[in-house]
């Protein structure tokens, strides 16, 4: 299935995102939230590699429970907990760990600043959308 990406001319270019994307008719995956743990349910210390490891969890997440594939997400949301603008190395460095291994398209992204996340050690939680072809 082929998705756009489209960026407004109204708004100032994106860094690593997509204003929007479109979608053709199809079923959609909502993604419950992974948070950035091993399979042995460790939390990682850093924000980078917790970020790392919560994009790796969503896309095993997406693969693993439907048919489809990275290049089939519309849209991810971020949820970190205490966020700030000095934040976004760290948080960048982990979303370029994860699409060194994973390359992902460049979806619209909402990051939400968050108090706290279910389990106390998590410092990040993504989800995601998919459209795949019926």
């Amino acid at each position: 299935m082929t998705i756009e990406y489209r960026n407004s001319t109204k708004l100032p270019a994106p860094a690593g995102f997509s204003h929007a994307s479109i979608a053709p008719a199809g079923r959609i995956v909502h993604l419950a939230g992974t948070i950035g743990t091993d399979a042995d349910g460790n939390h990682p210390e850093s924000l980078a590699a917790q970020t790392a490891q919560a994009l790796s969890n969503m896309v095993d997440a997406l693969t693993g429970a439907s048919d489809a594939t990275v290049d089939d997400l519309v849209k991810v949301t971020l949820y970190v907990v205490g966020w700030r603008e000095s934040m976004q190395t760290e948080l960048f460095t982990g979303i370029a760990q994860a699409a060194a291994v994973n390359p992902l398209p460049q979806v619209p992204i909402t990051l939400i600043g968050v108090q706290s996340l279910f389990l106390d050690d998590s410092l990040i939680e993504v989800e995601g959308t998919a459209v795949i072809a019926d």
